[in-house]
């Protein structure tokens, strides 16, 4: 991330974009409700509260036509106005399909495996990469998981320099489906686990568990083959589906995600990756 820009002497450059939102409903002669204005334009999906912090300090923010300052409540209806160096800068920042092969790790380094990151050098990416991005180290500069997937793991890893896409799939309010294929055994079957396996415990996987004293949301869970479950999930608690499998007898002999909302591993190659297509959305 660049320094801050020095102030200048000059007046600022116009806006380009403004976002001007509905006022929330009060009460008649009550003060409009404020939040932090780097939650609020998170919230718009204007960018994400670092990136909104960064902007503000570049004078890239402007409320009701006025210079914005790092920590200023704003009303939830308040003008917020974003230079045009900050829709530039955002449009150059890339997100990052990978198919994270095993022993792989999806964040930092840890316990000497390397991070999924260290795959994204242009010898990996796929062939069939149809982007016109080309490949630069500042690429790197950022580039976060948004979402893990755990070291004994393969499969669609998101990685992302865009605080947007990052709040899309891992916010809190956030909704995305994720698709796992996993084979299990149960006992000593590793065959025909279907045919084993008590259908009431299948009900289980699909909404009665709790992990860490919480209640799992409803998973989708169903038997792909006999020996493959199909997971469909909208959370993603650490060590999620093998800790599941472990309540009800199974144990999980591989995973691997395959979907992300509306983004398909497809045939990515494991230990390859390619760039989100500017008409993929997730």
């Amino acid at each position: 991330m660049q320094d801050p820009l020095k102030p200048k002497t000059a007046s600022p450059p116009p806006a380009a974009a403004v976002r001007i939102p509905k006022a929330a409903s009060s009460a008649a002669g009550a003060p409009a409700s404020t939040v932090r204005l780097n939650k609020r334009m998170a919230e718009l999906g204007l960018c994400s509260r670092r990136e909104a912090d960064d902007w503000i300090a570049r004078g890239w923010v402007r409320v009701n036509g006025a210079p914005a300052v790092i920590g200023q409540p704003v009303a939830v209806d308040a003008r917020i106005e974003i230079d045009r160096q900050a829709e530039q800068q955002q449009r150059q920042q890339v997100t990052i399909l990978i198919n994270k092969p095993v022993g792989y790790v999806s964040g930092q380094a840890e316990d000497g495996h390397e991070p999924a990151v260290a795959l994204v050098q242009p010898q990996n990416r796929w062939r069939e990469c149809n982007s016109r991005m080309r490949w630069g180290h500042e690429q790197l500069r950022g580039l976060a998981p948004a979402g893990r997937l755990d070291i004994d793991s393969i499969g669609l890893l998101v990685l992302t320099q865009d605080g947007r896409v990052a709040r899309q799939l891992i916010g809190e309010d956030s909704d995305i489906e994720k698709e796992y294929l996993v084979r299990v055994s149960y006992g000593a079957e590793t065959v025909n686990v279907q045919a084993v396996f008590p259908p009431e415990k299948l009900a289980l996987l699909c909404h009665g568990l709790s992990l860490d004293g919480q209640a799992l949301r409803p998973a989708q869970v169903s038997w792909q083959n006999p020996e493959q479950l199909r997971f469909v999930l909208k959370e993603g608690k650490k060590r999620q589906i093998r800790r599941m499998c472990e309540q009800v007898g199974l144990f999980v002999t591989g995973l691997k995600r395959v979907r992300i909302g509306r983004v398909n591993l497809g045939h990515l190659p494991v230990g390859q990756w390619r760039y989100l297509a500017p008409h993929e959305q997730f």
